[in-house]
């Protein structure tokens, strides 16, 4: 009786990561380097197989982390149907009978409706760049409230979009009724396609994209003034560049913090844009402190997420921080990886402590 019993206990225990991602994604690639030096049992499984775990009779001894799935279409309209196949799969893992979950997929889940996570910020009293929780189905909508309400610049975003994808910065100077619009995607044949450059249309042109972009759900967002820095990079000396940051908070703690430089309002890396060590933008310590404070807070609104990723400005002369928005998976920083995998070697660590607890019955 007494065996049993020491077997079904050891049948609880987590022995294994199980990685849920993509083959030959430098997530995986990276995060398996980091499990490989820590000698942890390991096992991946593509998303294209993850319907094979229900059948699995060991999910009590994984602890999974949950990558992002490849997309497999650059239409923006095709949004909505992707992230509910993403959503349904997410709960479908909520049902099977995991160890644990190193990024919980509820939580996944709600980070992904980028209006939902930003009211719980702010229901926290977290500074968030300002959101109107109104939609808006057309151009001459938005621009109507925008001259109404004195707004010269806002950003526009689909709710669940990531990588840039479909965000516009929008300017507009109502008494010279002048609109200019910058985006990374392109208007073809009446359909969005995101692309890997800045574009930028003027009047009729940012108008009738717009009125495309619009019919998706979006969330519009006041534009701040980011604060500025110069760039070291000997390609670019003196020259002035707008940045905002990509900060990594692991169970509590900042692991990585990375500048993104732009001349543009749009500073995504794969969008050619610049980075810099943080230590560069000499930053007061004061602010360096506000800005780990109010990073960790916003984490802590998702205790089962052990690693976010959230991409924060600088207001310009004030340097007060306030939160962009949160990636429950945004842990990917190639200056990261390619140098001493810091970010990974962490989540290798903090998983070594989940199974050590478990282990000990905790």
């Amino acid at each position: 009786m007494g065996r049993r019993n020491l077997d079904e206990c050891d049948a609880d225990r987590i022995k294994k990561i199980l990685l849920l991602g993509v083959e030959g994604d430098k997530r995986k690639i990276y995060f398996e380097k980091a499990v490989c030096e820590a000698g942890i049992d390991y096992e991946f499984c593509d998303w294209n197989n993850f319907l094979l775990l229900e059948k699995r009779k060991d999910l009590k001894q994984c602890i999974i982390k949950i990558d992002a799935p490849k997309w497999d279409s650059s239409i923006l309209n095709d949004l909505d149907k992707l992230t509910n196949q993403y959503k349904k799969a997410l709960f479908t893992l909520t049902e099977q009978p995991f160890g644990a979950y190193f990024n919980h997929p509820m939580d996944i889940l709600e980070l992904l409706d980028k209006r939902k996570c930003k009211q719980k910020l702010i229901q926290n009293g977290i500074p968030v760049t300002k959101p109107i929780f109104h939609t808006f189905s057309k151009s001459d909508e938005l621009l109507s409230f925008m001259r109404g309400n004195q707004w010269r610049q806002v950003f526009i975003k689909p709710v669940t979009g990531s990588g840039a994808a479909g965000v516009s910065a929008l300017r507009f100077v109502p008494t010279k009724n002048k609109i200019v619009l910058y985006t990374c995607a392109q208007l073809f044949e009446n359909k969005l396609i995101n692309t890997k450059r800045m574009h930028r249309l003027e009047q009729d042109k940012a108008v009738e994209f717009l009125d495309v972009l619009l019919k998706l759900d979006c969330i519009v967002e006041k534009w701040h003034r980011k604060s500025s820095c110069q760039s070291k990079d000997n390609d670019y000396i003196d020259n002035q560049y707008y940045f905002d940051l990509r900060v990594i908070v692991q169970d509590g703690r900042i692991d990585y913090i990375l500048p993104r430089l732009s001349k543009g309002p749009i500073t995504n890396l794969h969008l050619n844009n610049l980075s810099i060590p943080f230590n560069e933008l000499n930053l007061k310590t004061s602010v360096v402190d506000e800005l780990c404070d109010v990073c960790i807070k916003a984490a802590a609104c998702y205790p089962r997420l052990n690693s976010v990723g959230l991409d924060v400005l600088l207001e310009k002369d004030s340097e007060k921080p306030y939160i962009i928005e949160m990636n429950a998976q945004g842990d990917l920083m190639h200056k990261d990886v390619y140098g001493d995998n810091i970010i990974y070697k962490r989540q290798i660590e903090l998983i070594n402590n989940i199974m050590l607890k478990s282990s000990l019955g905790l």
